[in-house]
C-alpha cells in the first residue's frame, strides 16, 4: 500500500489503542495480504498508482513508472507481465485496504446506526482522497482492466461490499434491502466527488455523512 498511507493520518483515529493507518499497513503486509511498500514490487504499485491518478491509465507508460522509482524500464517485467497487470495489483492493494480499514472503523462503533456512520465516513474519506490513496482508480479505470482482471479484482470487491451490506441491513434501513440501499449510496456518496469540497456548502465531511446517514437510517 501507499507509503503516503503510512505517513498519512487520514481519516483513521489516533488515539490510545486505536491502530494508525501505518500499523494497519503493517499488519495487512505480515499477513500477506498487502504488498511491502518498501519492497521493489511495493515501490512500482505506489509510483503506478500515483501516475494513474494523476495522468491516467492510457497516457501512463511502463517508462514513466520506471524513471518514477529510478528504473530502467525492462526492470519492471521481472515484478509485473504488463502494465495492466499493474493496474490489477494497484486495485487489488487498494480494495483490501479499503475494506480493512473499514472494518476497523466499524468494529469500533458502538451501535449498528453509528456502524453505518463509520462506513459512510470511511468511503467519503476515500472518495474525496483523505485516507485511501488511489481509490478513485477502482471508479475511473475499472473499464482498462481485461474481463479476467476485473474477475480478480471483484472477489475482492465483493468482500468489501458485503461488509456494507451486513452493517446496513444491521442498522435497519427503512428500503429492508441492503443490496439496494448499498447501490443506492454507493452513487450517492461516489457522486459527491464532483460537487462536494469541505465547507463550500456550510459542511464538513464528518457533516455531510450526518446528513447522508439520517436520509438512509433516520434517528427512532
Amino acid at each position: 500500500m501507499s507509503n503516503s498511507v503510512q505517513q498519512s493520518g487520514g481519516g483513521a483515529g489516533k488515539s490510545q489503542g486505536v491502530p494508525s493507518p501505518r500499523q494497519l499497513v503493517s499488519a495487512l503486509v505480515a499477513d500477506g495480504l498487502l504488498t511491502d511498500p518498501d519492497s521493489p514490487r511495493g515501490r512500482l504499485l505506489n509510483a503506478a498508482a500515483r501516475l494513474f491518478e494523476q495522468k491516467g491509465f492510457a497516457r501512463t507508460t511502463v517508462r514513466d513508472i520506471a524513471a518514477e522509482v529510478g528504473i530502467l524500464s525492462g526492470s519492471i517485467f521481472h515484478h509485473f507481465a504488463s502494465k495492466e497487470e499493474i493496474l490489477c495489483g494497484v486495485m487489488r492493494e487498494v480494495t483490501v485496504f479499503a475494506r480493512a480499514r473499514m472494518e476497523q472503523a466499524v468494529a469500533r462503533a458502538g451501535t449498528p446506526r453509528q456502524q453505518l456512520r463509520a462506513c459512510i465516513v470511511c468511503e467519503l474519506e476515500a472518495i474525496h482522497g483523505l485516507a485511501v490513496p488511489g481509490f478513485s482508480i477502482l471508479v475511473v479505470e475499472w473499464r482498462s482492466l481485461s474481463p479476467q482482471s476485473q474477475k480478480r479484482v471483484l472477489r475482492l470487491r465483493d468482500d468489501y461490499e458485503q461488509l456494507w451490506r451486513d452493517v446496513i441491513a444491521a442498522a435497519g434501513n427503512p428500503c429492508e434491502d441492503p443490496a439496494l440501499a448499498r447501490r443506492l449510496l454507493l452513487g450517492a456518496l461516489t457522486h459527491t466527488h464532483t460537487w462536494f469540497k469541505p465547507r463550500s456548502r456550510g459542511l464538513s465531511l464528518p457533516e455531510l455523512a450526518d446528513r447522508v446517514l439520517q436520509l438512509f437510517a433516520p434517528a427512532g
